[in-house]
């Protein structure tokens, strides 16, 4: 049975998130759009927020096998919404609040849980030739004695600049395809870890995006993220293997989705607020017939967000509940990328020229959402993912 009613222990969190972002991030929102390589030093003082979860939120096993656990990933995607009701570029630039932390909570072992308990991770996946597309990272980590050697190019890393620890997908053999790629945990300002430059960017502004080289990068043996390098044999190890980097996603897709909930959420508020001084209120009583052509397209775009919310929702409940929700998360992302493009952008159109002109965030809003349907895997790539779970088909087998 789903409940629709948010827990307790979560209200709490949204409620301080919300007023972190509606007292810290609106106000200084247009400002580091418009600065965008400027570190928002107003977010200092807000770290520890963020920092308390640890290294992230992994999934965690109820002592009961029955019993019904609302754990870290409904409380953080629930926070991480209400963040991004305020600003999705801030959010991402608060310290601590990487995507790697969410892989090290997902797939570190406890040991590296409490070692990086408290860092500031980003994750750096995609490559020049390999986007989407996992298995064809080319990366490289060399075991030399008790220490890897990682070399390679990574780009569009989020947090790249500002981290403190990135956590790096590399092959130990290409030839051995997806089996081969592990995570490793590198921490910045290592020999042979090269920041090569910041890029700009339409929408996120507030967050930095790196470029990061790696040659000769060596690293500790205990760098490696979870369990050991040992290159599986059989198609079914393989499989294993892989999917013990890929868990990383199952946490970290609704997560990204929960922002999308955040910034759509945010883009329907102040425009049902515009055109509330234009007389135009919403009134869920009245039948579909019997409104305007604007106040029905707001219930859409209403109705399209619920949707959005409860699969975000449902999938970290998931995850709390040690349940597989690589389907549910792929979904999630799905949809909530989708919805948040459509839902901004019929926020502008619908308030005209106040929604495009930068006196409202109404256009800021669109440019941001746009991100949100692409990284941590594109529609595309969310389609065929939850395609091959329903057929039971291979990644060789539909492609």
């Amino acid at each position: 049975m789903i409940y629709l009613e948010t827990p307790e222990a979560v209200k709490k969190a949204e409620e301080q998130a919300r007023m972190l972002a509606e007292h810290v991030f609106r106000p200084i929102s247009r400002k580091y759009d418009k600065n965008e390589h400027d570190y928002p030093t107003e977010l200092d003082a807000f770290a520890e927020v963020r920092r308390k979860g640890g290294a992230g939120g992994g999934k965690k096993a109820p002592a009961d096998a029955s019993a019904i656990v609302n754990g870290g990933n409904m409380t953080g995607v629930s926070s991480i919404a209400q963040l991004c009701w305020g600003d999705v570029g801030l959010m991402m630039a608060m310290p601590g609040s990487g995507l790697g932390n969410a892989a090290i909570g997902a797939a570190g072992t406890p040991e590296q849980k409490v070692k990086y308990a408290g860092c500031y991770a980003a994750m750096a996946i995609t490559e020049p030739g390999a986007g989407s597309d996992s298995k064809n990272i080319s990366t490289t980590a060399t075991l030399d004695g008790d220490q890897w050697v990682l070399n390679g190019e990574k780009i569009f890393v989020s947090d790249g600049e500002r981290c403190s620890h990135i956590v790096v997908w590399a092959t130990l053999d290409k030839s051995k395809g997806k089996a081969a790629i592990k995570s490793f945990i590198v921490e910045k300002g290592t020999p042979g870890c090269e920041l090569v430059r910041v890029e700009d960017k339409l929408g996120l502004r507030a967050s930095d995006t790196a470029t990061i080289r790696f040659e000769n990068c060596r690293i500790d043996r205990d760098c490696l993220l979870g369990d050991k390098p040992d290159i599986a044999a059989t198609e079914e190890e393989r499989k294993k293997a892989f999917g013990g980097v890929m868990q990383t996603f199952d946490n970290t897709r609704p997560m990204v989705a929960a922002m999308a909930i955040g910034v759509a959420r945010g883009a329907l508020d102040m425009c049902e607020e515009l055109l509330s001084a234009e007389g135009i209120n919403l009134d869920y009583k009245k039948n579909r017939m019997e409104v305007s052509a604007i106040e029905a397209e707001l219930y859409e775009l209403e109705a399209d967000w619920e949707a959005a919310r409860l699969l975000v929702m449902n999938a970290a409940w998931m995850a709390d509940n040690s349940k597989p929700n690589s389907t549910e998360a792929s979904m999630s992302k799905a949809k909530a990328g989708r919805m948040c493009n459509k839902v901004t952008l019929a926020c502008v159109k619908l308030c005209n020229s106040l929604g495009y002109s930068e006196e409202n965030l109404l256009e800021k809003f669109a440019r941001d959402s746009k991100i949100l349907d692409i990284f941590e895997g594109t529609q595309q790539i969310q389609q065929l993912i939850i395609a091959r779970n329903v057929l039971g088909k291979s990644s060789a087998d539909l492609k």
